[in-house]
C-alpha cells in the first residue's frame, strides 16, 4: 500500500475515523497498531514475522539492561539486541552480496564456485525500522532513555504506519512520549496535513514520476555510450527524482501523522540550497544522517581522537551509510565519495566553517557542491558498477559526440527548467521552512496553489510507481 493510491484513501478514511471516535485511549492505540500492521502487511504479510521478532527482541532487551546490576550484563543484553538486528538485516539485505563476492575471491584461487541463487525477497523497510529499534535500545544502554513497560505503546512507535516503511527514521525518545496523553487531529492539524500530503503527493506523481521518471530512465537504462549533454540532463533529472520522490513521501508521512495528532520530524530542509558537503547533510535526509551521526560518528571518536582520526570516522560512517542504501560497491563508492568530500571540506574550512555572506560566494558554493553531489548520484542511480563509471566518464566529456535518446530538446529543456526551479526554490528555502513559508503566504494564494497541485494530482494519476526507497 503506498500514499499515492485509491487504496490508501480508504485505508487512511477508516483508521482516521477510529481514530478520532469516542474510544478509550487504548483501544485508539490498538487501532493504530493494527491499521499499521494491516498497512505494512498489504506488501507481504509473511514479513510481519520479522516485524515481530525486531520489535519483542527489543522491547526485552531494553527491560533487561534497565534491570540487570552489572555493566556484563547490561553488555550482554545489549549484544544481543545488536546481533538480532543486524543479523536479519544481513542476512535478508546482504546475503547476496556477499555470497556473491566470496564466490569471485574463490574462482581469483582458481577455485570453481558457484552458489546457490538467493531466493529470499527483502523485506519492505527492514533497513528503516531495525535502526528505529536500535535507537531505543542503544539509548536505554547509555542512560539516556528509560526502557517502557508497555509493549503496546512501543509496538506503535515502533509500527505507525506514515513512517514504517521509509522513514522519518523516528526514534523512540521522539515519539514515545507522545503516546502518554490522548492525541486526535484538530481542525488547524488536519488542514496543515492534508496541506502537507497534497505537496508530498505533487512533488511524487507530477514531478518525480510525471516529468523526470522518463528522462531517467532513458539516459540510465540506454544501450551503448553517453554523450556529455545526454548523461548531464540524465543525471539532473535524477537529482530531481530522488529529492521529489523522497521528500515528496516524508512530506506525506508528516501530513497523514499530523491529521492523527501526532509529529514527526522534518526529513529534508532544502538540500540542494546547501553550501558545502557538512550543510548538504544536515539537510538530506535528516534522520539517517542524525542516526550515523549520533550512534556511529560519535561512537567511532567523533573528532575527539585528532585529525586523521577524525578523517577515518568521517570515512567510515559514510561508507557504512552507503551500505545501508544497498548491497552493492556501486553503493560503497557513493558513501566513499561523499566521505572523500567531507574529509576534504573538513582539511580545507576546519571543524566550523563560517558561513559565506558575499552573494557571489553563496551561488557558487550551492552550485559547486550541487553540481558534485550530482557525480555520486550516478552511482546511485546506475544499474551497475560499469555503467556508473561510464556515466562519470561522460560527464567528463570522454563519451560520445553522437546525441542519444535524450536529443530532443523539448524534453531536455522541460528537465532543466524543473531542475532550475528546484534549485531557486531550495536557495530561497536555505534559512526559511516550508511551513513557516507557507503560514506566511496569503490564504487565497495558498488555496489556489494547491488546488492547482490537486488538478495536475488528478491529471497524472494512474500507473505511479512505487516510492525509491521502499527497496532500501
Amino acid at each position: 500500500m503506498v500514499f499515492n493510491s485509491l487504496v490508501f484513501v480508504v485505508f487512511f478514511a477508516i483508521a482516521a475515523a477510529i481514530h478520532h471516535s469516542s474510544l478509550s485511549w487504548r483501544a485508539r492505540k490498538c487501532s493504530l497498531l493494527i491499521a499499521s500492521y494491516g498497512f505494512y502487511g498489504a506488501w507481504n504479510p509473511p514479513f510481519l514475522i520479522l516485524l515481530w521478532a525486531a520489535t519483542i527482541l527489543d522491547f526485552y532487551c531494553a527491560l533487561w539492561m534497565e534491570r540487570s546490576t552489572t555493566k556484563a550484563r547490561r553488555k550482554l543484553f545489549m549484544a544481543l539486541s545488536l546481533c538480532g538486528n543486524l543479523g536479519m538485516l544481513g542476512y535478508f539485505k546482504y546475503g547476496p552480496f556477499l555470497l556473491e563476492n566470496v564466490s569471485h575471491l574463490v574462482q581469483a584461487f582458481g577455485i570453481d564456485w558457484t552458489p546457490r541463487p538467493w531466493d529470499l525477497l527483502l523485506p519492505v523497510g527492514i533497513s528503516f525500522y531495525t535502526f528505529h529499534t536500535l535507537s531505543y535500545t542503544l539509548d536505554v544502554y547509555r542512560g539516556e532513555l528509560h526502557a517502557r513497560r508497555s509493549l503496546l505503546d512501543f509496538s506503535l512507535a515502533v509500527t505507525f504506519f506514515p513512517q514504517l516503511v521509509a522513514g522519518p527514521i523516528m526514534r523512540a525518545a521522539a515519539f514515545l512520549p507522545q503516546l502518554e496523553s490522548e492525541k486526535r487531529g484538530s481542525s488547524a492539524q488536519w488542514s496543515n496535513g492534508l496541506t502537507l500530503l497534497v505537496i508530498g503527493l505533487f512533488q511524487k506523481m507530477v514531478l518525480a514520476d510525471g516529468v523526470l521518471a522518463i528522462t531517467v530512465d532513458d539516459a540510465y537504462l540506454a544501450d551503448g555510450t553517453h554523450s556529455f549533454v545526454d548523461s548531464w540532463v540524465g543525471t539532473f533529472a535524477f537529482s530531481g527524482q530522488i529529492f521529489f520522490d523522497f521528500a515528496g513521501y516524508s512530506l506525506c508521512a508528516l501530513g497523514v501523522a499530523r491529521c492523527l495528532g501526532f509529529e514527526l520530524i522534518d526529513n529534508f530542509r532544502a538540500p540542494y540550497g546547501a553550501i558545502g558537503f557538512s550543510d548538504f547533510w544536515r539537510r538530506w535526509h535528516i534522520s539517517l544522517s542524525s542516526w550515523l551521526r549520533d550512534y556511529l560518528y560519535v561512537s567511532l571518536g567523533g573528532n575527539r581522537r585528532g585529525r586523521v582520526r577524525t578523517y577515518v570516522n568521517l570515512m567510515l560512517t559514510m561508507l557504512i551509510g552507503g551500505l545501508w542504501h544497498g548491497a552493492s560497491w556501486a553503493f560503497v563508492v557513493w558513501g566513499g565519495l561523499h566521505g572523500m568530500y567531507l574529509v576534504i571540506e573538513r582539511a580545507v574550512r576546519g571543524p566550523r566553517p563560517e558561513e559565506p555572506t558575499n552573494p557571489i560566494v553563496i551561488i557558487v558554493s550551492i552550485v559547486l557542491t550541487y553540481l558534485l553531489v550530482c557525480v555520486t548520484w550516478v552511482f546511485f542511480r546506475a544499474p551497475d558498477f560499469t555503467s556508473a563509471w561510464e556515466m562519470v566518464c561522460a560527464m567528463a566529456g570522454f563519451g560520445t559526440s553522437v546525441p542519444g535518446v535524450l536529443a530532443s530538446k523539448v524534453r531536455a529543456a522541460i528537465v532543466l527548467v524543473v531542475i532550475a526551479g528546484m534549485l531557486l526554490s531550495h536557495a530561497f528555502l536555505r534559512k526559511r521552512p516550508l511551513e513557516s513559508t507557507l503560514v506566511a503566504m496569503s490564504p487565497w494564494l495558498r488555496a489556489a496553489i494547491i488546488g492547482w497541485m490537486l488538478f495536475l494530482i488528478a491529471v497524472a494519476a494512474g500507473g505511479q510507481r512505487a516510492f525509491i526507497y521502499f527497496q532500501f
